[in-house]
């Protein structure tokens, strides 16, 4: 069977953008179909059996399914102009240690069953909801309220699920699916630099700062871009910029570790020769401590308002998803550590599906070099060498969890795990 390297050679056209460096791989799209069809032929050809849940979640078992399953896995799905690596090494990788651990006869000695899992839309760069597959299935989002999402086009999420072949009726939390699940680990590329300066290329993730995102919409005045007179207009977009700009002044104040981004802007109608009636944007904010994401959230709405009042314009802010800081299980971590014993435990500001499964399932993460120390971009890089070495860490992992009891699946987080109700999540 193809190792790691080249699985992902196998893909690497797939979703490419064609108006730059990156990819366009957004969730419930033709290309994350065509990705999920590349999956199911992989697994296809090692004699898995895969089904595809009510929740458009692809699984694929090595054995018959059963509780207290260790699931592997990641997703396909990417930011606009995202990089290679971001959810399809964590893909690839799972089918490479599946390889590796039958070749060993890991399998033959195994106590618990194995399955790979792939999670759509964990980006939420089509329907604004990250990780929404996992939330679905854990009931961390309202299933009607995931129904009602539209993406850019005005497509409702309820019928992109129809022409993905789900009934939109199913879906929403399979506590019978949780139930089965013994242990979730995810491999991922690194999303920072934790470990461009060691000689480690792998390590355990510890947590995920809690995070969010909001929606600030400024309403203004349309006209004419030549006839209206500089002191006659309420324009939005003034407006919307001005926070903007000060947005990186004000988290800073608020906190020196706060991180603050606006990384989506929306102009209605869009006119060179218009003053627009209303800009939109869409505000991701992370910290450790929630209560200091509150604060940074207060301390912009104070300033969108100011700006808008002394523009004639209204702003309203919205919530679109939020997750707070997650820590992932004790013990299932000191078992990883226990197999990857000069693995360091890295934090993550990033949002994964492993940190969405943890409030309900025993969860823990990989995370593999990347030597640029960028993600969600086209530099984003993972030198072949450490490829191999994630899935050398995920195969002794997922053979010291397949002869473990592991924790109940229908129990409570263990108390390694602090993660309250995630309304959604940026990844």
């Amino acid at each position: 069977m193809s190792d790691v390297v080249s699985l992902l050679g196998q893909i690497e056209d797939t979703g490419r953008d064609s108006r730059g460096p990156g990819y366009q791989r957004p969730g419930f799209s033709g290309t994350e179909r065509e990705l999920r069809e590349w999956f199911l032929a992989e697994a296809d050809r090692r004699g898995l059996d895969t089904e595809i849940d009510a929740n458009g979640i692809t699984w694929a078992w090595a054995t018959q399914p059963g509780d207290n399953a260790v699931v592997t896995g990641s997703h396909l799905d990417s930011v606009p102009g995202g990089g290679a690596f971001d959810g399809p090494l964590g893909v690839a990788s799972a089918l490479a240690a599946f390889d590796e651990l039958k070749a060993s006869g890991a399998l033959d000695r195994a106590t618990r069953p194995l399955a790979l899992a792939v999670f759509p839309e964990e980006e939420g760069s089509r329907f604004g909801v990250a990780c929404l597959g996992s939330r679905l299935i854990t009931g961390a989002i309202d299933a009607d309220r995931a129904l009602g999402l539209k993406d850019s086009a005005g497509d409702t999420f309820a019928d992109v699920a129809r022409g993905y072949g789900l009934d939109p009726e199913r879906v929403g939390r399979d506590q019978s699916r949780l139930a089965g699940i013994g242990s979730f680990i995810e491999l991922h590329v690194e999303q920072g630099i934790g470990l461009i300066n060691t000689d480690q290329a792998v390590a355990i993730g510890s947590s995920i700062i809690g995070h969010g995102r909001w929606h600030f919409s400024f309403a203004g005045q349309g006209n004419h871009a030549g006839t209206t007179p500089m002191s006659h207009r309420a324009d939005p977009v003034v407006a919307a910029s001005r926070v903007i700009g000060d947005i990186p002044t004000v988290a800073a104040a608020t906190d020196a570790s706060a991180v603050a981004t606006v990384g989506r802007t929306l102009i209605h109608p869009g006119g060179t020769n218009v003053i627009a009636s209303a800009m939109s944007f869409w505000l991701d904010i992370r910290h450790p401590d929630d209560a200091v994401v509150e604060q940074v959230l207060e301390a912009i709405t104070r300033r969108a308002r100011e700006h808008a009042s002394a523009t004639g314009v209204e702003v309203t802010v919205s919530r679109e998803s939020y997750s707070p800081t997650t820590h992932f299980t004790a013990d299932l971590n000191a078992r990883l550590s226990s197999v990857l014993p000069t693995a360091p435990l890295l934090p993550s500001g990033a949002g994964h599906d492993a940190g969405i499964l943890a409030a309900h399932v025993p969860s823990a993460m990989l995370y593999v070099r990347n030597p640029t120390g960028v993600s969600h971009a086209p530099e984003e890089a993972c030198e072949v060498d450490d490829q191999r070495a994630g899935v050398d860490a995920l195969v002794k992992v997922l053979e010291r969890e397949l002869v473990v009891d592991g924790a109940p699946s229908d129990a409570a987080p263990t108390d390694g795990v602090t993660a309250g109700p995630a309304t959604g999540g940026a990844a």
